[in-house]
């Protein structure tokens, strides 16, 4: 490259540069060193980490927290929440005999045997069964593909935007990937779902299923629900390709928090590790549930009704925030008589920094009757004095 072309290009670098604040570099370096920072301190072995506060999704820590990486069968997890997702949980059919042809974790099915979705999800989350997930896929989906198909659409929904799937299993393919923030995500809505989470908090449960079904075991591979008294699931996964890879949650005081590690030589000790700093920062609170101020009536006997929180909510935020919450009343600019003691009349919304926490439906606090005093004026009476008046 002569000198004058390598000036020019110099020269491009440098005004390219310039049309950016120098605060966007720092601030990205500043996010960076504090990344590096609280691995560094915390000793997270895995190439890629994530912990979230379930109640708001808020991150407290992270570690190459959007990396595309296989994530073995922690995939499962978006697998069951598919299945439990379904209609006709406790309905028995028989397995397809190619569904079940699979390698890796099995939960033990025969050609021939008879199972549900649910215990299909039940093989999934706790004994990691490639042959439960493949079954599931087939009889919710219609085939592997189609089933591939919703994974996607509902990682669309949830939020996930650096994922993937290809297999409902987790068995390595190629473009199957995920990262620690959206396995973060999935986990955090998967917890919402009340059959999901009442299975993968289970440390072993008795399944009926079998030709004809018969009761037997199934243990969980999550050996923090054993090792760490606070954790409720989720999953555990591991290939050669992805090693070892860990999706946990855990409640304590009222706060639950979501761990995500993949690609970690000590993933158990990475979770206890990383649970442990997140409850050293985020506290569960309970907010006001006082509201200041009246919403007009209409016709009543009285102009105003009084609003009120029934039951104030909690969130889980850091000690320096709790003072920092704000409060919105979401109603009608007015209400029409009569208003009942107890009818929902508005929402009351919490916020933090600009962002959402949690809401409440704010109720009537006394009752407004309708004054039957004013009579009530007919359509055509209201037409007519439209008109009266337009003509003025």
């Amino acid at each position: 490259m002569n000198k004058k072309v390598l000036c020019f290009v110099l020269s491009l670098c440098i005004g390219a540069a310039a049309c950016f604040p120098a605060g966007v570099f720092a601030e990205k370096e500043q996010g960076e060193a504090v990344q590096t920072a609280q691995s560094d301190a915390l000793g997270v072995s895995a190439q890629s980490a994530a912990l979230i506060e379930a109640d708001s999704g808020r991150v407290i820590f992270v570690k190459n927290g959007e990396e595309r990486l296989p994530i073995a069968s922690t995939t499962k997890i978006m697998t069951a929440l598919l299945t439990l997702e379904a209609s006709n949980l406790d309905t028995y059919f028989t397995v397809d005999p190619n569904a079940i042809k699979v390698e890796g974790t099995s939960m033990g099915l025969q050609e021939g045997d008879q199972v549900t979705l649910r215990i299909l999800a039940a093989g999934m989350l706790l004994a990691s069964g490639n042959d439960a997930a493949n079954s599931a896929a087939l009889k919710v989906g219609g085939s592997l593909d189609e089933f591939a198909i919703m994974m996607n659409k509902r990682a669309a929904q949830i939020g996930m935007k650096d994922s993937n799937f290809v297999t409902p299993s987790g068995l390595d393919a190629q473009n199957h990937y995920s990262t620690a923030l959206d396995m973060a995500k999935l986990a955090r809505a998967a917890l919402q779902n009340p059959d999901f989470s009442a299975i993968c908090s289970q440390k072993s449960m008795k399944l009926s299923y079998g030709n004809p079904p018969y009761d037997r075991w199934l243990s969980n591979h999550n050996k923090l629900l054993k090792s760490y008294p606070d954790c409720i699931g989720v999953k555990t996964g591991f290939t050669k390709k992805a090693g070892r890879c860990l999706v946990s949650a855990a409640e304590r005081d009222g706060v639950t928090l979501i761990c995500v590690t993949i690609k970690a030589p000590s993933d158990w000790d990475d979770h206890r590790k990383m649970l442990d700093y997140g409850f050293s920062q985020v506290q569960a609170v309970e907010l006001s549930g006082e509201v200041p101020g009246t919403i007009p009536v209409v016709g009543g006997v009285s102009d105003q009704v009084t609003p009120m929180v029934q039951v104030a909510p909690k969130a889980s935020v850091s000690s320096e925030d709790a003072g920092k919450i704000e409060m919105k009343i979401v109603s009608q600019p007015f209400l029409y008589a009569p208003v009942k003691q107890g009818d929902c009349i508005g929402e009351m919304r919490y916020y933090l920094n600009g962002e959402l926490l949690k809401s409440a439906p704010l109720t009537a606090k006394e009752t407004v009757a309708a004054d039957e005093r004013v009579p009530e004026t007919s359509f055509w009476d209201k037409i007519k004095s439209w008109f009266a008046g337009w003509g003025k």
